[in-house]
């Protein structure tokens, strides 16, 4: 099937009796950005009065639009259940999300080791030794919490409601490939964005959605992502997705921005898509065996 045949597919195939897939990511799409619109004006305030809480808005101001237009489109676009976009609950739910913040701390983990074997990252000190415990804790906390957020709204609508409904209009492979640069191309407006970024964001996706292939659930990328989030900014220091904001380590990078992603973060560098492959190989082992009792949903030939 061509790209064109795709796109037609998508958007004109009358097999449904409801919208075909491309106009049903359309319409959800579209809510969105209303609602973004409208939290727009109201987060814009807060930002003027407090610019320390720019970041916390930016995230609001995302979640919001997202978990009201999903849901929404869902059942009314859509006819289907919330749930079924991968959210059942099941034995492995809580082992997918552990697994999934197990694996990414051992990717950020590889990046900051290359980083600091090569004089690429340096240690410059850590935040307990400008701040009390109480500080610190909080501040883990509260970044825990709001990146728990982000790895939950940012799967349901990429890996969820975009890759599925899409998969549903073509097949697995554009569906990836699609959603995948829709999540690239809404990491655009991030500080310090370029078209390399946007290429190593599209990469990331490719890798979460591959979790969600594997489990046919949102869990593992779910935890991927959370995982990936906290242990890459709040943890070893690194930019998020080109935001910064608190973190436990205070490290300086001055390696080839090719390699390490530069103010974008690593998600712009090249190691991100070593970590990815690394990450990739340990998702495979994971979702191997299916655990006692519970039926295997591997989606492929092993």
């Amino acid at each position: 099937m061509t790209f064109t045949e795709v796109i037609q597919h998508i958007f004109i195939s009358p097999d449904e009796p409801r919208l075909r897939a491309g106009w049903r990511v359309a319409a959800q799409m579209g809510i969105m950005l209303a609602l973004t619109v409208v939290f727009a004006c109201p987060l814009g305030v807060v930002i003027v009065a407090a610019p320390e809480w720019l970041n916390l808005a930016l995230i609001l101001g995302t979640a919001f639009p997202v978990l009201i237009s999903v849901p929404l489109a869902r059942k009314f676009i859509d006819r289907r259940s919330i749930v079924s976009l991968g959210l059942q609950m099941s034995a492995r739910t809580f082992t997918d999300l552990l697994a999934g913040v197990g694996i990414s701390l051992v990717q950020i983990g590889l990046i900051f080791g290359v980083e600091l074997a090569f004089g690429w990252a340096q240690v410059e000190g850590f935040a307990w030794q400008a701040q009390s415990g109480l500080r610190v804790a909080g501040g883990l906390l509260l970044w825990l919490l709001l990146y728990m957020a982000v790895g939950f709204y940012e799967e349901l609508l990429s890996r969820g409601y975009h890759l599925q409904n899409l998969e549903e209009g073509s097949n697995t492979f554009w569906a990836v490939l699609i959603s995948s640069a829709i999540f690239g191309v809404g990491h655009l407006t991030n500080p310090n964005a370029s078209w390399v970024s946007t290429l190593g964001i599209m990469a990331a996706g490719v890798f979460l959605a591959y979790g969600y292939l594997r489990t046919r659930r949102l869990w593992l990328p779910i935890g991927l992502h959370i995982g990936w989030n906290f242990f890459l900014g709040p943890v070893f220091g690194f930019p998020v997705s080109g935001l910064d904001a608190f973190h436990l380590i205070n490290l300086q990078v001055s390696g080839p921005e090719l390699v390490t992603g530069g103010a974008f973060g690593p998600e712009a560098g090249l190691l991100a898509l070593l970590a990815q492959i690394l990450g990739a190989g340990l998702i495979w082992v994971y979702t191997r065996s299916p655990l006692p009792g519970e039926e295997k949903v591997i989606d492929g030939s092993e």
